[in-house]
């Protein structure tokens, strides 16, 4: 089974070292910079419990040296993957399975999806559908993904908690391709549970990462405060239940209600999201995947969506005043 991530940063770096051992297993990665370079001199170590690891893996800038791969693996937020599409050709064969790792909407998100818009495209995570296009939305695999980790220095990642990477197809069978690459996961020491709903296991991250993202870059306050200050919290509420009729009306269903999933962010603690990450770093912002994406989907399904238009012409010009953000306006 040849297996490629692209993007060996935090979290693929994470699964790339899980999967380095398994036997059966020709694992390369697509990475770049002093990353690569340290992974390529001493290869890819990890810090888990003050514990360190380290295994040797094939890394490349370049996927023209790895060839045709059972499953690409694309490890890199929303806009990055977006941009790098036309970058995948070599590793894509006829069978190859492209399996989604980014938080947010995926590209594919309405292939296979029953109902009156299958097949319809999001302009805010795939303008001009490039990914549909160059990769093909019958190649993608959902994945959600848990773990929460770092790059704390070129060639080594700390995992703080988590290990499940919950696996899905667009059209909710229990395929042999989904299987089998869970089966490799688990046999890496990770999780990889194959669910028969993945959109409604995107919704439930995404129901979180839409409103305590971009408030918490708003605010420059951690989970904690943005979860339990009650005009903070009050927001979140309101965006997150636009969100939940937007998913209803997708035939998505929320196994948690909407106290619960909030009060379950508080207890993460003085968290600092990844939007917050970003702009403390000078990072560009993952707005449209988590945002956008919802507001346009909003759209489609005819649900208004006040809260989420607001706190998302707030955050979209935020980060363009601090350059880390060239998406949409949002609409008026």
């Amino acid at each position: 089974m040849r297996i490629c991530i692209f993007g060996a940063g935090a979290i693929g770096g994470f699964l790339a070292h899980g999967l380095a051992g398994v036997e059966g297993i020709e694992l390369s990665v697509v990475a770049r910079g002093a990353h690569l370079a340290a992974m390529r001199e001493n290869g890819l170590t990890l810090e888990r419990d003050g514990h360190r690891t380290t295994v040797s893996i094939t890394a490349s800038d370049d996927p023209r040296e790895l060839g045709e791969q059972d499953y690409v693996v694309i490890a890199l937020k929303a806009h990055q993957a977006w941009e790098s599409a036309g970058l995948m050709a070599p590793l894509l064969g006829s069978r190859t399975a492209v399996v989604t790792c980014q938080n947010g909407v995926p590209w594919w998100y309405f292939h296979k999806l029953d109902g009156p818009h299958e097949g319809h495209h999001l302009d805010s995570v795939d303008q001009d559908g490039r990914q549909w296009n160059l990769i093909g939305p019958e190649r993608a695999i959902g994945c959600v993904v848990y773990p929460a980790t770092s790059i704390i220095a070129p060639g080594v990642i700390r995992h703080t908690y988590g290990d499940k990477f919950s696996l899905g197809e667009p059209d909710g069978h229990r395929s042999a391709r989904a299987t089998h690459l869970a089966a490799a996961i688990d046999a890496g020491g990770l999780k990889a549970p194959v669910l028969h709903d993945i959109r409604s296991e995107i919704w439930l991250k995404l129901w979180g990462n839409l409103c305590f993202n971009p408030l918490s870059a708003l605010t420059r306050a951690t989970l904690d405060v943005v979860a339990t200050d009650p005009g903070t919290r009050t927001l979140a509420r309101a965006m997150m239940m636009e969100a939940h009729e937007i998913a209803t009306r997708l035939g998505a269903h929320f196994r948690v209600d909407v106290e619960r999933r909030i009060d379950g962010a508080a207890r993460v603690g003085a968290h600092r999201t990844s939007m917050l990450q970003d702009l403390e770093a000078g990072r560009a912002m993952e707005i449209d995947a988590l945002v956008t994406a919802v507001q346009e989907m909003g759209r489609i399904t005819g649900v208004e969506t006040p809260f989420i238009d607001a706190v998302l012409a707030l955050v979209q010009q935020l980060g363009r005043t601090q350059g880390l953000y060239e998406g949409p306006a949002a609409p008026a």
